[in-house]
């Protein structure tokens, strides 16, 4: 007789999740506190549209809304992700926690459990269908006292502030005064902040001063906040194969650089070298603190496979872009018995070269002390340039220095 396995319960899935939360690395936490909450907030009550294989899969963002073209508007984090930011915030009992992005409500409902019932959560999303859905999700779990606003995230809810904490689940690219004025002094801000071309989840703390200072930094993605155009981009080839990405702070003009990779390349080597599994983005974020041509180039695989660009990652891959030259970082992988890949760079322009060493200059700074940890303040618009002797990277609403 033929015995037929059972199912697994959303109570197994969800301790699965839970161990492999606790064993991801970048990231992923080990706090009790953290991984009880999951424990007791089903995640699949909050994805009604997803399996229990999905909702439970601690890799994977659920996509709950897209746009006609079929860019993610909203979405449940990956859990390992939204468990690190969580971490990083650290909400303790009856603390006020303002959320940007309400998502499904699952967040907010761990929020709830962590600052317990003598605290207060309340979220916002500009988009009404969301904001209801998250307010459908929460109430059928349970979690009835957490309000849910409809508006824009850059504008805080400021009828509920002040605020002990506050988490920002969707990718800026500023520090809008709300943020400053609604938390209080003491009070921690985690946000995916984005600039240069990538995004870090940063935690902050607001000094008495004003000014937040960064305690932990590590990368992430997200689906960017509506209506912050401080990025731009533009093709770099007739065929709009290769992109370049900037900050609108950034003296970039995209008119000096089109079609330079169409000329003559300068290849440059590092010398470093890194594993298989070792990341290169702590080189394109040391960067950011001192190189204002910092920013980031795409290459679609056409564009890889004629030769016309060969990032070292064809969507994302870190380069420096100044008047009329550009560079890029690329990797010469190694054979047996080595492992892994040599680092270098690619420069085109009358400048290339110069470019190509450049950016080589920024590996081999990083390679010579790969576990050093960047520090970001972020002041008001205005006030850094003033007080601040590094590189300033500025927004509409703030200005940001990163420090080694």
């Amino acid at each position: 007789m033929t015995m037929t396995a059972l199912a697994p319960t959303p109570e197994d899935l969800n301790q699965q999740m839970i161990d492999a939360i606790a064993g991801a690395r970048p990231v992923g936490t080990r706090d009790p506190r953290i991984l009880d909450a999951v424990r007791r907030v089903p995640r699949h009550a909050f994805v009604p549209g997803a399996n229990l294989a999905d909702a439970y899969n601690p890799d994977l963002a659920v996509i709950t809304k897209r746009a006609p073209g079929g860019a993610a508007l909203s979405c449940a984090s990956v859990p390992s992700l939204v468990a690190a930011m969580l971490e990083q915030l650290d909400v303790r009992d009856g603390h006020r926690v303002f959320e940007a992005g309400a998502g499904t409500g699952w967040n907010a409902a761990l929020l709830a459990t962590l600052a317990g019932p003598g605290g207060q959560v309340s979220t916002i999303d500009i988009d009404p269908g969301i904001s209801a859905e998250a307010a459908a999700n929460l109430e059928r779990a349970g979690f009835t006292s957490v309000h849910v606003s409809t508006g824009d995230a850059g504008e805080g809810i400021p009828e509920h502030a002040p605020y002990d904490r506050a988490i920002i689940t969707i990718g800026s690219l500023d520090i809008p005064p709300a943020w400053f004025a609604q938390l209080t002094p003491g009070a921690r801000l985690v946000v995916p902040l984005r600039w240069r071309g990538q995004t870090q989840s940063v935690a902050l703390v607001l000094g008495q001063d004003g000014i937040f200072r960064s305690d932990s930094v590590f990368l992430c993605g997200f689906v960017p906040m509506i209506g912050q155009g401080w990025e731009h981009s533009s093709a770099l080839d007739t065929d709009d194969l290769v992109r370049l990405y900037w900050d609108a702070d950034q003296d970039i003009s995209p008119g000096l650089l089109s079609g330079v990779l169409d000329g003559p390349e300068t290849r440059a080597d590092s010398g470093v070298t890194v594993g298989p599994e070792e990341s290169l983005d702590p080189i394109w974020l040391r960067a950011t603190a001192t190189d204002p041509a910092v920013c980031r180039i795409s290459a679609d695989p056409a564009a890889v496979a004629s030769g016309l660009c060969t990032p070292v990652i064809k969507s994302r891959t870190m380069a420096l872009a100044e008047g009329d030259s550009i560079a890029y970082l690329i990797a010469e992988h190694l054979q047996a018995p080595e492992r892994g890949a040599r680092l270098g760079a690619i420069g085109h322009g009358p400048h290339g070269a110069s470019l190509a060493e450049r950016l080589c200059r920024h590996v081999t700074d990083w390679g010579a002390d790969r576990t050093a940890k960047p520090s970001i303040t972020i002041y008001p618009a205005g006030s850094a340039s003033r007080t601040a002797a590094a590189h300033v990277i500025s927004r509409e609403h703030c200005e940001m220095t990163v420090t080694y």
